[in-house]
């Protein structure tokens, strides 16, 4: 097993520069289907990272089902027909708040990597189609279905100018849970203005060619969407309890009389 290509990486975006590298040595083959990877220690000093860090990115590589981790024995490689084939949907059913931020910090990872390629590669036509989105999210502002598919259809886009199978395959796979995650959202007052506006911000930056200016404008959509999307789950949960909790009143009954 081959550890030459892991270099220090630098500290702009930690976690995402070490998920990075760990996904390109797991595609191309330098660490092979149903090898064991290096335990945190060694990998930490391999790319000069505390653990931490490391541990968001291994998180994120799970979750994608490029690795397992199994108990007592280290962490592997999965076959290539099981990358991405882990079901995830149980991380926007749970009721459990780590869950919940797990999945947050899976989407910033895989979306925000595909707006800063999308800045490198899309082409004229792949510019139109976005835009096109777009447009249909401002004209649909108080129509909330249509602008939930508009919003899910401008990401689809984003990632499909992003030209990378691999990212891609990733998104489409979530594609049910950007749904939900979107539509959980938009229930909440305000939400559709604004994301119509990160939406433009992250229109223009690709469309200007800027990836870290891209990537910026994806991330901080998230990162606000994804407080969004907790504040949403909260409530629900709250309702479901609520639902279900006994009911405290009951009439008195009246005295017989005398």
């Amino acid at each position: 097993m081959s550890f030459d290509e892991l270099m220090p990486v630098t500290r702009t975006t930690l976690t995402a520069d070490i998920y990075r590298k760990l996904v390109n040595h797991i595609i191309r083959g330098v660490w092979e289907p149903g090898s064991r990877i290096p335990p945190e220690r060694q990998l930490g000093q391999l790319l000069g990272v505390g653990r931490a860090s490391l541990r968001e990115a291994l998180k994120a590589l799970e979750i994608m089902g490029l690795i397992e981790t199994r108990l007592g024995d280290g962490t592997y490689v999965c076959q290539r027909s099981e990358f991405l084939s882990k079901p995830l949907l149980w991380a926007i059913t749970s009721r459990s708040e780590t869950e919940v931020h797990e999945l947050v910090e899976a989407r910033k990872l895989i979306e925000t990597e595909l707006a800063g390629l999308a800045a490198e590669r899309a082409t004229a036509e792949d510019l139109k189609l976005i835009g096109a989105h777009l447009d249909r999210m401002e004209h649909s502002l108080q129509r909330e279905n249509e602008f939930l598919q508009a919003d899910i259809e401008f990401h689809l886009a984003i990632g499909q100018s992003a030209h990378n199978s691999i990212l891609m395959n990733a998104l489409n796979l979530i594609r049910n849970l950007l749904q939900q995650w979107i539509g959980s959202t938009l229930r909440l007052p305000g939400v559709s203005e604004k994301a119509l506006e990160h939406h433009k911000a992250i229109f223009f930056a690709v469309a200007k060619k800027n990836g870290p200016a891209a990537r910026a404008a994806m991330m901080a959509h998230l990162e606000e969407m994804a407080r969004f999307f907790i504040e949403a789950k909260q409530l629900d949960v709250r309702h479901a309890e609520a639902q279900h909790a006994p009911r405290s009143t009951m009439a008195k009954s009246e005295e017989p009389p005398p």
